[in-house]
């Protein structure tokens, strides 16, 4: 157990360290974890040990991620800073403001090269905040090259502030659809969006019975788990299909999580965990 090192902070967010792609299947050792207090601590697994503090942020992380290749940690916080950082020399080596204002509320990374958009780069990575914003860059951290590709907005209708609040806005890159990414939140329908950043326009749309409150895209098939604030999951066919929906949360679900073979799924609430076994495909 290691939140015993960290008294009297709330940890708010957790990555696991990527693997370099000939290590493909091993365990990674090493987790970073975002807290409240606006640090970031990097932990050894094995050793049950704290191995690195930074504090790149003034106020509360909401979102931290990996470089693909676990050589930058990426952090959003609660003010809408976006934080690139070494945890090699725990020094801060860019800090982003375009979501200045709204809180972080994903950061994605995911292998590309810059051929792909014609931008020099090595991976892409996204950030979403809770105004229904989502940026997207191309990045090459060795070179400290970080260019934006794409910038989208969602529109959301004017209503009570406590319910936009509630719901978050979600992006992923899809797996099965490279240079395409999916977003759910709070918007004018209840629906989940596909963009392609190739044609830089909405590709499909896959209608939704609530609002979402998380979400997962299968790393094993055309298939995504959606959560929902009325305690229930569904796990969607893409394109659109006949979805599965299933009880058993005794809250919102909160966090939906595939495993890397894509034959599992991490759901939780507010006081459950419920690890799936998905049959098929």
């Amino acid at each position: 157990c290691i939140s015993a090192l960290v008294p009297l902070q709330s940890c708010q967010c957790l990555a696991w360290k990527p693997h370099p792609v000939v290590a493909c299947g091993a365990e990674s050792q090493h987790v970073v974890a975002g807290y409240s207090d606006g640090t970031i601590r990097v932990f050894s697994i094995s050793r049950t040990e704290m191995e690195l503090k930074m504090h790149p942020h003034a106020v509360a992380l909401t979102a931290i991620a990996y470089s693909t290749d676990g050589e930058m940690i990426l952090s959003g916080a609660k003010d809408g800073l976006v934080a690139v950082s070494s945890p090699h020399t725990g020094m801060t080596i860019r800090v982003l403001t375009d979501h200045r204002g709204s809180p972080i509320t994903v950061l994605q990374c995911t292998r590309k090269q810059y051929h792909d958009f014609g931008l020099e780069g090595c991976e892409l990575w996204l950030a979403t905040s809770s105004d229904q914003r989502v940026s997207v860059w191309a990045s090459d951290w060795l070179k400290n090259k970080c260019k934006l590709l794409d910038c989208l907005s969602f529109p959301a209708p004017a209503g009570p502030e406590s319910l936009s609040s509630l719901l978050p806005s979600l992006a992923a890159f899809c797996p099965w659809e490279p240079g395409t990414l999916v977003y759910v939140g709070f918007g004018m329908q209840k629906e989940a969006v596909f963009y392609s950043l190739h044609k830089k326009q909405v590709v499909e749309k896959i209608s939704l019975p609530y609002f979402a409150t998380s979400l997962s895209l299968s790393p094993a098939a055309r298939f995504m788990a959606v959560g929902f604030g009325e305690r229930l999951l569904r796990l969607q066919p893409c394109p659109a299909g006949a979805a599965h929906d299933y009880a058993g949360h005794e809250d919102a679900v909160h966090r939906c999580c595939f495993a890397p073979s894509g034959a599992r799924l991490l759901t939780a609430s507010h006081s459950t965990v419920l690890l799936w076994e998905l049959q098929g495909g």
